[in-house]
């Protein structure tokens, strides 16, 4: 009688275990696919709503950032506090040519904020009446005599920055196509603040 016993027990435990096997890979393959899901998602909510990369395409950033340098730009930091003075924002320009609304994203240096008083006198921003500091200029650009190109716009008329919105400018200021010439934006148009440069490696840092 035992010797019959343990061939069914073998039996039964085989088919228990081959069973199983085909459930498990199956739980194993659909939790891997809602880990997919779910990375995927989270990749695309950061994307949108908090980081961005950008890339640059032009001369009016040099030095500080060179075409095609690629920035990442935080787009919730606005929403925590406000936009400063000195920041490296990425904004949407709107233009409208025959009829036709086109959207540029552009990466200009906050200047001035709503309430400012500003105005340039031989290439130097005269803020709040105190001449601006800005460090961040190219020494060769800025010791040159011709103003027009040092420059572009050596002078401007003294100017209140109405509120909500804000003054920017290229640091290649001879070729930037900036507030100077379309006047100030509307801090609305701002997508995010520009803080690291993420490419090419040798130039990784903080802005």
């Amino acid at each position: 009688m035992s010797e019959y016993e343990e061939p069914d027990l073998e039996i039964a435990e085989s088919s228990s275990a081959s069973l199983s096997r085909p459930k498990s890979a199956a739980k194993s393959l659909r939790d891997w696919i809602i880990v997919v899901v779910v990375a995927l998602f989270a990749a695309l909510m950061i994307r949108v709503f908090v980081f961005q990369q950008f890339y640059i395409s032009g001369p009016s950033m040099q030095t500080t950032l060179y075409d095609n340098n690629r920035v990442l730009v935080n787009k919730l930091s606005y929403k925590l506090h406000g936009i400063g003075r000195g920041d490296v924002v990425v904004f949407d320009r709107v233009t409208t040519s025959g009829g036709t609304v086109n959207h540029d994203d552009l990466i200009k240096r906050v200047i001035a904020l709503g309430g400012d008083t500003l105005e340039i006198k031989k290439c130097v921003v005269i803020l709040n009446g105190v001449a601006l500091e800005e460090k961040y200029l190219d020494a060769q650009d800025v010791a040159q005599v011709d103003l027009n190109s040092r420059c572009r716009v050596a002078n401007l008329a003294e100017q209140i920055i109405p509120k909500g919105k804000i003054f920017v400018m290229g640091d290649n200021r001879s070729e930037s196509f900036d507030s100077r010439m379309f006047g100030p934006i509307d801090e609305d148009l701002v997508v995010g603040r520009a803080f690291m440069i993420v490419w090419p490696l040798n130039r990784l840092g903080l802005l």
